[in-house]
């Protein structure tokens, strides 16, 4: 079925019905139906919805993604390039050019997998989504979207309807991911970190990890460590330390729970210095 309306596509999900799907770019629910892994009985084609919801605008000093964007739009997004650069340096890696031609920002976020490149990214630059269901409106961090593996918060009649993401205000930011095959493969260690740099001291540090975990996480005691700090050598391998001892690591086809954590530790440090580096 194909709803003219973000309202009607709502109203066509049946939270008792979980064979009833939304999509929007498919990349990942046309492959799990030729897998045998999922058989829907009906899909909502979201590509008739209302224009605005593929739109990316300017409100205020934040900016707003539609759910409808593709990545792609957000890779060439001249708003992007100028307020969110590391936005974009994402996008260059984030699967291949013809997956980002077709695959839409809140599939992206929605779909759960914690392989995914652009939810870490989002939480560490504080975005929040916008979440559309027959109640009304509801805005979540990005972060407090997922509950675990391959599950969110949302209800079986919600929909994502954008991202807003604040101005970075000088905040440094990067995104890092370890593949053991081609750059733009899935990560077995993704780590976006974000924070202010003021009289050489690090301030209100956001470290997230994601990949390497259930789902995307945020390492407070690596931020403890942050907090305050000269992003010297020894703060940096402490954070690391910090970080790989937190997070409770997955296993899987990229790599052993040890091999990750080893990665976490390296990288937590190679994040702060690039975005130290990028800034």
């Amino acid at each position: 079925v194909e709803p003219r309306t973000l309202q009607e596509a709502v109203s066509l999900l049946d939270p008792e019905e979980p064979t009833i799907r939304p999509v929007a770019g498919g990349t990942a629910l046309m492959l799990m139906m030729k897998a045998g892994v999922f058989t829907p009985t009906r899909l909502i084609c979201l590509h008739n919805i209302e224009p605005e919801h593929s739109r990316i605008t300017v409100a205020g000093a934040a900016l707003r993604i539609g759910a409808m964007a593709t990545l792609s739009d957000v890779e060439h997004d001249p708003n992007v390039a100028e307020r969110l650069p590391v936005l974009k340096r994402t996008m260059r890696t984030l699967s291949n050019v013809r997956v980002r031609n077709v695959a839409r920002v809140g599939g992206a976020l929605a779909h759960g997998d914690p392989h995914m490149d652009l939810p870490p990214v989002l939480a560490a630059l504080g975005a929040k989504v916008s979440i559309t269901g027959p109640k009304g409106n509801r805005e979540l961090p990005v972060e407090a979207l997922y509950a675990g593996y391959y599950e969110t918060v949302l209800d079986k009649n919600e929909l994502i309807s954008s991202v807003t993401v604040p101005a970075l205000n000088g905040r440094k930011a990067t995104y890092m991911k370890v593949t053991s095959r081609t750059a733009d493969d899935w990560p077995a260690v993704g780590v976006a970190v974000s924070f202010a740099h003021k009289d050489g001291s690090i301030r209100d540090p956001i470290v997230v990890v994601s990949a390497a975990t259930e789902k995307v996480t945020r390492m407070a005691s690596a931020e403890k460590e942050l907090q305050g700090a000269a992003a010297d050598d020894a703060v940096l391998a402490r954070a690391g330390e910090a970080a790989a001892a937190e997070a409770s690591i997955l296993a899987d086809a990229h790599g052993s729970a040890a091999y990750k954590r080893e990665l976490l530790k390296v990288y937590v440090r190679r994040a702060v210095r690039q975005a130290l580096a990028e800034g």
